[in-house]
C-alpha cells in the first residue's frame, strides 16, 4: 500500500525512497535495508525487537519510526519523511554563523538527551543524519539503528557504528563513518552514550569551521587520527566565545571518563549561553552624549550606595546562595569486614549528616556499626547480628534495621534492640516524622506500616494482577505519601514502575516507568519557589527529575546525575542500590559496575568442608535432595523465571522440569523420589502442583486456594503433604493435605503467630516447624494426630534456643538440623520413646557464608545427616568490587540542581 515516487539517497544503511502511504494518506520515507542484513534471519529477529524500542521515541527533534515492512525478500523501515537539506549539505555551503550553529546544536542535544534517557544511543551521529527544515526545526535521523542492526558478534567489531565501509569483508567487520567515531569506537570498544557526546562535539566543530575535524587518505588513517590526534583549535573562528570553546573541549576528550558525561550538560551550557546573550542585548541602550567624569559618576555612586544599603538591610535574606562545587572523598571502612551489598544501601546517613550507620559482612556474620563522620572508626552495636538495610529515625536517635525474620530498632548509643514486627526476606523500610514506619516485609507482598514503637502491622498496598512485589519505600515530605517501586512478574527491576501511595486514601499514582530504588531529594530552593528532585537507579546510573511532592508528578525530564553505582536492578537482582544521602546534600555510595550477586550449589560434609558442584554460574534457589541423595531439585533464576531443574550429582547435568515461567517455587520430593511438589503462581492463584521427577507428563494441581501455599514435606508413606498457607487475614498457618480420596486439606496449626515450613519426622508422628511466637523465629516440634484426629501425644517442644529456622530431620529421626542466624548450622539430638519426646542441647556443626534468603531453604541435608547442599555466594561483576571503601560527595544537591534545573513549578 506504499506508492513509491522517487529515490532520495543511498548509503551503508540502505536506500531511501519517498513514498505515499495510500491507507493513511501521508508521505513517508522507505529505507530498504541492505541485502547483507535482510538475509540474516538472526540479525533481523534482533532488529525487530530493537525497532520496537526505537519506535517508542517521541520527540520533536527525532524523526519517527512508523513501522517495519516485509515484501518478498525486501525488508524496509517506514520512517517520517523530513523535508529540507541535511546538515552535511548545509555545511558544504560554508561555515554556519555562530547563533544558527548553536541553535542547531541545542536541538541535536535535546534529541540525544531524550533518547539517552530511554537507554537508546545513536552511535552514528553525523551531519548526513541531521536534517534542518525550512522553519529551522532540526530532525535527527537513524536513531539507534547501529545497535539494532549490529550482529550478535559485535563485541569483536573493529568499530561499532552502522555505516558499512568499502573495506568491509563481512557484515560487522569494519563499521562506521570513521570521521565521527569516538576513540573508544575506533579501538573496537563498546560504545555508550559518551560516544554520542564525542560525535556531537565533532559535528558542532564542523558547523563552525566547515572543515572535517579528522581526515586521512583512507579509513585507517582517519581512525588513527581519531585515536591519537588532538583537534586543531586554531581552525575555530576567532570570535568563538570561550563558553563554546570550553564545551567543545569537554566533548572532545579522548578518554570517555574525562569527557562530558551527559549530553544534557551540553544542552544546559547552550541554554545558559543563549540567556546571557539575550540579556546583553537587552542591557544595550542608545549611547548618550558624553559628560564630564564627575557628572557621570557622582549621581550613580550616591544612588548606588543608597540602593545597596537598602538591599542589604531589607533583602539580604532573599539572596540566593552561590552553588558550591562538589567535593569527593574516598573513605575506608574495613578490609577485614567489608560492606554487605546483597540488599539495599549498606551505608546510610543520619538526617543531620553527622552519623553513618553501615552493615559489614565477615566470617562471623553481619554486624551493624555506627560511625561519627568526625571519627576514623565505627563502633559495632551489640545485638545487631544478621542486620541489613538500616535506616535512621527522623531525629537521628534510632537506627531501624532488618534481620532474616524481624524488623528491629536500636539506639545509636547502643543498648538492646527492640523487635517491632516479623518479616521474611524484607525489601526496605522508611521512617516518617510522625513516627510511622512503612516497610516491605517480604519479596512478594505489598507495603505495610507500623508505629515506630511497635504494634500491629497494617497493609497499605496490595499487589495488582501481574505484579510480583512492592519494595524500597521512601516517605515524601510531610509523611502523607510514600514512594515505592512495583515490579511485574518476570520483569527486570530496572524496568519496574515507580509509584506513590497516599496513606490516607490508599490511592496509587504512577510517577515513572523504568527504574528502581526511588528517593526524593529535598533540593528545592524556597526563595526560587522550586521543588525537589526524584532520583532512581537504572543500570548502575542514577537519574534525577524535577518533582512536585504535593502533586506527585515529575515536572521535567529525567537526566543522569551519577554513574557507576552498585545496583541490583537487573534480572536477576532485587532492585536495591548502594546509595544514600542526608537532607543537607551529602551523598554516600558504593562505586562499581553492578555486582549482582550470584549463588552456586556446593556440597559439604558435617564440618562444612566441601566444594562447588560443577554447574554454570547463576542464581540457584531452594535446593532439595532426592531421598536417595543422587539428585537435587533446584530453582534457577534467569530469563525463564524461577522454573525448576533437576541436577544429577554424579553426572553433573541439569534437566529442566517446569516450563511455566517465573512462578514456580519451593520443591518437595515424594519419599519414593518419583514426583516433586511445588508452588506455581498462575494468574491470581498460588497453589500446589506436582510433577514426575523425570519431566514426563504435565503438572497436576493438588490444591485450590486464593492464598499462596508452599509445600514442605511428605509423610513417610507418601500419603500426606505438609504445607503452610499465607493468609493475610488469619496469618500463616500449617496444613496437611491427604493425597488419597477428596484431597481436602486439614488444618494442623493456627495461631496469631507466623508458622511456616512444616516437616514430617521419618515415622510420621511428629512435625517440626518454625514460628515467631516468641518475637523471633525458633524451631518447634508438635505431635501429629494423623488423619483420624487421634493424637499420640500432647504439647510442643522448642528445639532452638537462640533463634532458628529451616528444620530438617536426619539419622532416622534421632537428630534435627536447623540454621541459626544467617550462617550457623546447628544439630539437636532427639529422643523418642513411645509418646514421649525429648530434645538435647543445640550444638554447632559449622558456619559458613551462604545465600541468606530468610525462611526459605538455602540448604538441604541428606537423610543420614552426612551430606549438605549449600548455596555459596559469589560476585558476578565486570570488575573487582571494592566493598571496603565508600565514596562521599559533599554539596551533591548543588550538582544535581546544576545538571537538572528544577525551575519553578
Amino acid at each position: 500500500h506504499y506508492n513509491v515516487t522517487e529515490k532520495l539517497g543511498a548509503g551503508g544503511m540502505g536506500e531511501v525512497y519517498r513514498a505515499t502511504d495510500t491507507k493513511l494518506g501521508r508521505d513517508v520515507a522507505l529505507k530498504v535495508l541492505p541485502e547483507v542484513f535482510a538475509n540474516d534471519a538472526e540479525r533481523m529477529a534482533r532488529f525487530s525487537r530493537e525497532a520496537q524500542v526505537l519506535a517508542s521515541l517521541n520527540h520533536p527533534n527525532i524523526a519517527s519510526i512508523y513501522g517495519l515492512e516485509d515484501s518478498d525478500d525486501i525488508r524496509c523501515l517506514v520512517l517520517e519523511l523530513v523535508e529540507g537539506p541535511t546538515l552535511a549539505e548545509r555545511i558544504k555551503q560554508g561555515a554556519i554563523p555562530l547563533d544558527e550553529a548553536l541553535n542547531i546544536a541545542k536541538q541535536i542535544a535535546e534529541a540525544l538527551e531524550a533518547a539517552h534517557d530511554l537507554g537508546i544511543i545513536h552511535r552514528d551521529l553525523k551531519p548526513a543524519n541531521v536534517k534542518v527544515r525550512d522553519d529551522g526545526q532540526v530532525k535527527v535521523l537513524d536513531f539507534g539503528l547501529a545497535k539494532a542492526l549490529e550482529g550478535e558478534d559485535s563485541a569483536e567489531d573493529i568499530a561499532n557504528s552502522p555505516t558499512l565501509s568499502v573495506a568491509a569483508t563481512r557484515a560487522g567487520v569494519i563499521l562506521g563513518t570513521a570521521a565521527y567515531m569516538s576513540p573508544e569506537q575506533a579501538k573496537g570498544h563498546k560504545a555508550d552514550r559518551r560516544a554520542d557526546v564525542w560525535a556531537f562535539g565533532v559535528v558542532l566543530f564542523e558547523m563552525l569551521t566547515a572543515k572535517r575535524l579528522f581526515t586521512g587518505e583512507n579509513i585507517s588513517e582517519v581512525l588513527a587520527h581519531v585515536i591519537t590526534t588532538e583537534p586543531d583549535w586554531n581552525l575555530l573562528p576567532g570570535d568563538t566565545p570561550a563558553t563554546v570553546r570550553k564545551l567543545l573541549g569537554r566533548c572532545l576528550q579522548k578518554h570517555p571518563k574525562q569527557r562530558l558525561q551527559a549530553i544534557g550538560e551540553a544542552r544546559i551550557a547552550l541554554t545558559e549561553y543563549e540567556a546571557d546573550s539575550a540579556a546583553s542585548v537587552l542591557m544595550t541602550g542608545p549611547v548618550a552624549e558624553p559628560q564630564s567624569l564627575p557628572k557621570r559618576v557622582l549621581p550613580w555612586v550616591f544612588g548606588g550606595a543608597m540602593t545597596l544599603a537598602f538591599l542589604l538591610t531589607l533583602w539580604r535574606p532573599w539572596v540566593q546562595p552561590e552553588p558550591s562545587s562538589p567535593v569527593r572523598l574516598k573513605v575506608e571502612i574495613s578490609p577485614e569486614e567489608p560492606l554487605f551489598t546483597g540488599q539495599g544501601a549498606a551505608a546510610v546517613l543520619s538526617p543531620d549528616g553527622k552519623l553513618m550507620a553501615y552493615v559489614t559482612e565477615a566470617d562471623g556474620g553481619r554486624k551493624l556499626y555506627v560511625r561519627s563522620l568526625d571519627q576514623l572508626e565505627g563502633a559495632p552495636l551489640s545485638g545487631t547480628e544478621g542486620a541489613r538495610d538500616p535506616f535512621f529515625s527522623p531525629d537521628g536517635r534510632w537506627v531501624a534495621f532488618f534481620t532474616e525474620d524481624a524488623l528491629k530498632k536500636v539506639s545509636v548509643t547502643g543498648g538492646t534492640p527492640l523487635t517491632l514486627a516479623g518479616t521474611q526476606v524484607n525489601r526496605g523500610g522508611t521512617w516518617s516524622p510522625d513516627d510511622v514506619i512503612v516497610y516491605a516485609p517480604h519479596t512478594q507482598t505489598g507495603l505495610f506500616r507500623i508505629p515506630a514503637a511497635g504494634g500491629t502491622p497494617e497493609e497499605i498496598t496490595t499487589l495488582s494482577e501481574g505484579e510480583r512485589s512492592h519494595r524500597w519505600p521512601w516517605f515524601l515530605p510531610g509523611g502523607k505519601a510514600v514512594l515505592f517501586m512495583a515490579q511485574d512478574s518476570g520483569g527486570s527491576y530496572d524496568d519496574a514502575t515507580i509509584e506513590a501511595v497516599v496513606l490516607a486514601t490508599g490511592e496509587r499514582k504512577v510517577i515513572h516507568e523504568g527504574g528502581t530504588y526511588p528517593r526524593y531529594l529535598p533540593t528545592g530552593l524556597p526563595r526560587a519557589k522550586s521543588k525537589g528532585h526524584l532520583i532512581y537507579a537504572r543500570g548502575g546510573t542514577i537519574f534525577a527529575a524535577p518533582f512536585d511532592p504535593v502533586r506527585l508528578e515529575m515536572t521535567g525530564q529525567p537526566a543522569p546525575v551519577l554513574e557507576g553505582v552498585v545496583s541490583l536492578g537487573g534480572t536477576p537482582g532485587n532492585g536495591g542500590t548502594q546509595l544514600a544521602f542526608s537532607p543537607g546534600g551529602t551523598l554516600v555510595y558504593l562505586p562499581g559496575e553492578g555486582a549482582t550477586g550470584g549463588w552456586r550449589m556446593a556440597r559439604a560434609d558435617r564440618t562444612g568442608t566441601g566444594s562447588l558442584l560443577p554447574t554454570e554460574k547463576g542464581i540457584y534457589v531452594n535446593p532439595r535432595l532426592s531421598p536417595d541423595g543422587r539428585q537435587i531439585a533446584v530453582q534457577i533464576v534467569g530469563a525463564t523465571g524461577f522454573d525448576f531443574w533437576v541436577y544429577e550429582i554424579e553426572r553433573g547435568t541439569l534437566s529442566r522440569l517446569t516450563f511455566e515461567g517465573e512462578n514456580n517455587r519451593r520443591p518437595a520430593w515424594t519419599p519414593d523420589g518419583q514426583r516433586i511438589a511445588f508452588t506455581s503462581e498462575r494468574g491470581d492463584t498460588r497453589n500446589i502442583y506436582w510433577k514426575r521427577a523425570d519431566g514426563a507428563g504435565v503438572a497436576e494441581q493438588l490444591t485450590t486456594s486464593k492464598n499462596r501455599q508452599r509445600p514442605s514435606s511428605f509423610s513417610p508413606d507418601g500419603k500426606l503433604l505438609a504445607f503452610h498457607e499465607e493468609d493475610p487475614e488469619t496469618n500463616w498457618d500449617l496444613w496437611v493435605l491427604p493425597l488419597e480420596g477428596e484431597r481436602k486439606p486439614e488444618l494442623f496449626l493456627a495461631t496469631p503467630a507466623i508458622e511456616v515450613v512444616p516437616v514430617f519426622s521419618p515415622d510420621g508422628r511428629w512435625i517440626a516447624y518454625m514460628s515467631n511466637e516468641s518475637g523471633r523465629f525458633e524451631v518447634y516440634v508438635r505431635p501429629y494426630a494423623g488423619p483420624s484426629g487421634q493424637s499420640v501425644a500432647v504439647g510442643k517442644w522448642q528445639i532452638s534456643t537462640n533463634g532458628g529456622n529451616l528444620p530438617r530431620w536426619t539419622k532416622n529421626g534421632r537428630e534435627l538440623i536447623y540454621r541459626e542466624g544467617a550462617n550457623r548450622w546447628m544439630r539437636v539430638p532427639v529422643t523418642r520413646e513411645g509418646d514421649s519426646f525429648r530434645a538435647g542441647k543445640p550444638e554447632l556443626l559449622f558456619e559458613t557464608n551462604v545465600q541468606d534468603t530468610g525462611p526459605s531453604y538455602n540448604y538441604d541435608v541428606s537423610l543420614d545427616g552426612e551430606q549438605f547442599i549449600l548455596l555459596q555466594r559469589e560476585e558476578q561483576s565486570t570488575d573487582t568490587l571494592d566493598r571496603s571503601h565508600l565514596t562521599f560527595i559533599f554539596n551533591w544537591f548543588d550538582e544535581v540542581r546544576r545538571l537538572v534545573p528544577a525551575g519553578k513549578n
